[in-house]
């Protein structure tokens, strides 16, 4: 089992996120020297029943915000990189004119320094064991 790593305020971060019928979960991680990238902390939560009948990338773009929110005590002004295996910033940003749910995220995103890139669920293993804690 890997150990926790201590929280390099300097340093920047990196989120992994991901979605299930039921639950969204994520991970904080962040580089260390000579080591990798190592977890910081996890979260996961339960999607209410309104949340359950999301599509899937709403659920997605949902727990990319939701995990941005989580860990904003550590991340906020600094620089963070988001995996997920769908692409929520695209999903969101161009379809926020048809809905004021994403318009709300949208403007939440404004203050994260963040990057959103997609990485395959299958090398998405800490966050995807999250998001399936329930099903």
């Amino acid at each position: 089992m890997e150990p926790m790593q201590i929280v390099d305020f300097s340093k920047p971060y990196v989120i992994e996120v991901d979605s299930s019928d039921s639950t969204i979960g994520a991970v904080l991680l962040q580089s260390v020297p000579d080591q990798g990238i190592k977890p910081a902390a996890f979260a996961s939560q339960k999607l209410t029943s309104t949340q359950k009948s999301w599509s899937t990338i709403e659920k997605e773009a949902f727990a990319a915000i939701w995990a941005l929110d989580k860990f904003r005590g550590w991340i906020f002004h600094k620089p963070v990189t988001l995996y997920s295996d769908h692409n929520p910033l695209t999903y969101i940003t161009e379809s926020a004119t048809k809905s004021s749910k994403l318009m709300r995220w949208s403007l939440a995103l404004q203050q994260y320094d963040v990057i959103f890139k997609i990485k395959a669920g299958r090398v998405n293993v800490v966050a995807d064991c999250f998001s399936r804690l329930d099903d």
